[in-house]
C-alpha cells in the first residue's frame, strides 16, 4: 500500500501522520456482501499472541472483548465506521488448527458474534486472493474456516489468478429450537415467534403480526418493533445450546413477509441484530436458521433451493438444506447458502494519542 506523504519545506517528503500514535496502524481490507459491509483485519498481533498461548476460539472471543475492545470500537464506530459497520479479525497459524485455512472473530457495533454468513462468503474470496489457501483448485476451491460456532466451509470460484462469484458455504448443524412460542411484546401485545439456530439464535415472525409490512413499512418502525421482540424473547424464553452456553444467546429478530412455504419466488426479510443494527444483506446465518426452520416444519425438502431477498437493499441469497444431521438432542440440517461478495478497497487507520475520540463514538 502506498504511504501517504506531505512535502516538507526542504522538498523532502515525510510520512503522515506526524503526531504520536496510541496504536499501531490498523490495515484493513474492505468488502461487502449483498450490501452488508465487512472490514477485514488481516492481522492483529495481540490476538495472534493470545492464540499462540493455546486459547480456544471462544476463549479468544472473550479475550478480545476484555483486552482489545478498543480496536473493535475504533474500527466499527464513527468516525472510521458507522452504525451498520461489521468486521472480522483473521487468525492464522495455531488458531486455525484442525485442517482450517483460517479462524475468524466477528465484530459489530456492540460486540462479538458467533457466526456471520455474509462475512464467511467474503472471507472465502479474501482467503484465496490473499494467499491463505496453500493449493487452490480450479474451478472451485474449498476454504475451511473456524468460527466461534464451529467449522464452516466456503466454496469459492477460482480461475488460477483470482477468486470470483457466487460463493457458497456449508453451515454448522442448524436447528429449530422452538416454534409458535407466545411472547408478550410491549406496545404490540402477544405474538407467536419461532426460534431457530444457524450458528447463532434468531427469533422469527412475520412483520404482519406487528402491524407492519417488511417491504413497505419505514425501516425505523421495523427496527423498533424487531428490537422490542428481541428484548421480550430474552426475558421470556430460555435458550440452550448443545455444546456451549457461550453460544446460548439471542442475536436478533428477523421479520419476514410470512412466505415460508416453498415457492420459486423470493421471500423477503429484514434482520435486526445486536443493538438495533440492521443487516443490509438477507443475512447468511439468518438464511441458515430460516431454512432449518422451514425444513423442520416440512415446508421444504432436502436440496430444494429458496431465494431470500433483503428488504433493505434488494440483494439476494439462496439457501437449501443439503443433509440431515444431529446436534445434541436436536434434529438438525446442514444448510448451503450462496451469495456474492465484492471488494471495495483497502485502508490504513491511525489512532492519535491526543484525540479524545480516538476509539470512536456511537449514537442513535
Amino acid at each position: 500500500m502506498a504511504a501517504l506523504s506531505a512535502g516538507g519545506g526542504d522538498g523532502e517528503a515525510r510520512l503522515l501522520p506526524p503526531r504520536s500514535l496510541a496504536e499501531p496502524t490498523l490495515h484493513t481490507v474492505e468488502m461487502h456482501t449483498g450490501g452488508e459491509p465487512l472490514r477485514v483485519v488481516p492481522r492483529l498481533e495481540a490476538m495472534e499472541e493470545a492464540a499462540a498461548a493455546g486459547l480456544s476460539l471462544l476463549e479468544l472471543r472473550r479475550h478480545m472483548a476484555a483486552t482489545q475492545d478498543h480496536v473493535r470500537r475504533a474500527l466499527m464506530h464513527e468516525p472510521r465506521g458507522h452504525g451498520g459497520m461489521y468486521g472480522a479479525v483473521v487468525l492464522r497459524g495455531g488458531a486455525a488448527a484442525d485442517g482450517a485455512d483460517l479462524a475468524v472473530l466477528f465484530l459489530h457495533g456492540s460486540g462479538y458474534s458467533a457466526m456471520c454468513g455474509h462475512a464467511v462468503l467474503a472471507l472465502g474470496r479474501f482467503a484465496l486472493d490473499y494467499g491463505l489457501v496453500a493449493a487452490p483448485q480450479r474451478p472451485e476451491t474449498a476454504v475451511r474456516l473456524r468460527c466461534p460456532c464451529g467449522p464452516v466451509t466456503a466454496f469459492v470460484p477460482w480461475d488460477g489468478r483470482r477468486s470470483g462469484n457466487p460463493v457458497r458455504f456449508h453451515s454448522v448443524p442448524a436447528f429449530a429450537a422452538a416454534t409458535d412460542v407466545a411472547i408478550d411484546v410491549p406496545g404490540h401485545g402477544r405474538v407467536l415467534v419461532d426460534i431457530s439456530y444457524g450458528g447463532t439464535f434468531y427469533a422469527f415472525l412475520s412483520a404482519e403480526q406487528l402491524g407492519l409490512n417488511v417491504c413497505s413499512s419505514k425501516t425505523r418502525e421495523l427496527v423498533s418493533a424487531a428490537s422490542a421482540v428481541t428484548e421480550a424473547v430474552k426475558e421470556q424464553f430460555k435458550l440452550h445450546h448443545p455444546e456451549s452456553e457461550d453460544l446460548a444467546f439471542l442475536y436478533g429478530t428477523i421479520l419476514t413477509d410470512g412466505k415460508d412455504a416453498f415457492s420459486e419466488e423470493p421471500t423477503s426479510n429484514i434482520c435486526v441484530f445486536a443493538d438495533e443494527q440492521v443487516d443490509r444483506s438477507p443475512t447468511g446465518s439468518g438464511v441458515t436458521a430460516r431454512i432449518a426452520l422451514q425444513y423442520h416444519k416440512g415446508l421444504i425438502q432436502l436440496n430444494q433451493s429458496r431465494t431470500f431477498r433483503s428488504s433493505t437493499t434488494g440483494s439476494l441469497f439462496t439457501g437449501k438444506a443439503v443433509k440431515e444431521a444431529s446436534f445434541g438432542d436436536y434434529k438438525a440440517v446442514v444448510v448451503e447458502v450462496s451469495g456474492e461478495a465484492f471488494y471495495t478497497g483497502t485502508a490504513a487507520f491511525t489512532v492519535e494519542e491526543e484525540d479524545p475520540l480516538k476509539y470512536g463514538f456511537s449514537f442513535k
